[in-house]
This record gives C-alpha cells, sequence and structure tokens, in this order.
C-alpha cells in the first residue's frame, strides 16, 4: 500500500467488537441478519463498493469466532484487539495500523450497526470534508420539536422544556479524520465516559470537524424495532 509521500489515501475502520446488549439477541448484534446477510456486511460491502477506499479494516476481540464467516476473501483485514469500549477499540486499531498509514491518511470510523451506507454517501463524506483539517462527520439536523424531560418516568414522564432545535444536529458514521489527529485525540481523551463518538474527543482538542448532511437510511440498529426500519431502507437502493 505504498503511495507518494503527499497523496492522501482513505481508509475504512469498523469497531465490531461490542455484544450489542440493548438488542436482547443473544448473539453481537453486528452479525444479525438484516436484508438476507449479517448487518456487519453490509457496511463492508459498502466500502468494498467504493473506488475512494484503499482498504478496510475491522476490529473485533480477540476470541471472535464468527468474524471469519462473514467478512470477504479480499479487501477487508480482521484486527483481534478490540477493547472493552468502542473508543479502546478504535485505538487500538489504530496503533495496530502504526507504520501502514500515514500520518495524513485519512480514517474513515464507522459503525458496525448502521448497514445503510452507501458509497454515494461515503463520496459525498470525503468530497465535503475535502482538506478540512478537523476533519469531519456524517449527520443530520434536527427536523423535530426537542423537548427536555423533567419529573417522571416511562410513560408518566412530563415535558419541562422545549429546546431550541437551530444548529442541533444527530451525529452519524462514519467520521472522518486524519490518522495522527484521530490517534492523538483518542490518546489524550481527559475522560474516556465523555467521548460518545470520534468527534467529540477531536472537539476536545479545541477543534471544529466540519457537520455533512447525511441520510436517514444510514440508522444505528440499536433497538429490535430498528430492524424493520433499516430492511425497508435496505430494500430500496
Amino acid at each position: 500500500m505504498t503511495a507518494a509521500p503527499n497523496t492522501v489515501r482513505y481508509f475504512a475502520l469498523i469497531p465490531a467488537a461490542g455484544v450489542g446488549a440493548r438488542m436482547e439477541a443473544g448473539s453481537p448484534k453486528q452479525y444479525l441478519a438484516i436484508a438476507g446477510k449479517p448487518m456487519l456486511r453490509h457496511a463492508l460491502d459498502a466500502f468494498l463498493a467504493s473506488p475512494l477506499i484503499v482498504h478496510t479494516y475491522v476490529v473485533v476481540s480477540a476470541d471472535d469466532g464468527v468474524i471469519d464467516t462473514v467478512v470477504p476473501e479480499q479487501g477487508v483485514t480482521v484486527l483481534r484487539c478490540g477493547g472493552a469500549t468502542r473508543m479502546e477499540s478504535i485505538l487500538n486499531g489504530l496503533r495496530a495500523l502504526h507504520g501502514s498509514i500515514a500520518a495524513h491518511d485519512q480514517v474513515l470510523v464507522h459503525d458496525a450497526a448502521r448497514p445503510g451506507l452507501t458509497p454515494a454517501l461515503i463520496e459525498k463524506l470525503i468530497t465535503e470534508v475535502g482538506e478540512h483539517p478537523a476533519g469531519g462527520l456524517l449527520a443530520l439536523p434536527v427536523v423535530d420539536t426537542v423537548k427536555r424531560a423533567g419529573q417522571g418516568t416511562g410513560a408518566a414522564t412530563m415535558s419541562a422544556q422545549t429546546v431550541p432545535r437551530d444548529g442541533l444536529w444527530l451525529a452519524q458514521t462514519p467520521q472522518m479524520f486524519s490518522y495522527a489527529l484521530l490517534h492523538q485525540a483518542l490518546s489524550e481523551a481527559p475522560d474516556p465516559q465523555a467521548i460518545t463518538d470520534d468527534a467529540s474527543a477531536v472537539e476536545a482538542l479545541g477543534l471544529a470537524p466540519r457537520l455533512v448532511e447525511g441520510h436517514p437510511r444510514n440508522l444505528k440498529v440499536t433497538l429490535p424495532r430498528d430492524i424493520h426500519t433499516a430492511e425497508l431502507y435496505l430494500a430500496h437502493p
């Protein structure tokens, strides 16, 4: 994978060491079948179909016995260095790739549980982020009225406040940053529990990643009811 010193290459990195407890499926959710194939495979296929992506890496736990049946024979490398958290898995993956990826190469980190990604969305992210030094991410502007909950729980929760939605976005993935910046941001994160996505780690450095409008089809499958929604989108590419 050698390249000219100033040539920027694009790599995909998918952390897939989680167990997906909220899916109540009895197995890691990235391997649940959606529209006829494992959820993770949909994400892999999107990167494999993009001519802009040089190579794709998947980070799994050391004892993962399923991943080899999911990844294709070419174009994807499995890194068995997954950690206890998503952030730890990504950082372990970056460390494993030290020397293989140049500091200025771009890493697109994507959730294994977002099967609706398309090559068009990948191209849009890469094109619109361009050479922005703080990188960027796919996201959706909030269009619904936002309420802050007050007292009560469950069905008895009361609305306490309407929150202005101007300027609010819902983060998606991929989130794209240079190898050097992403490694620095995750390594220096003062409070790993406060890092809910890669962009928040970059923001903690005082930088502002660029927001690129994504698409609702790129939803994250978190709860059992999300599977049906994802399949509806996948049925209409």
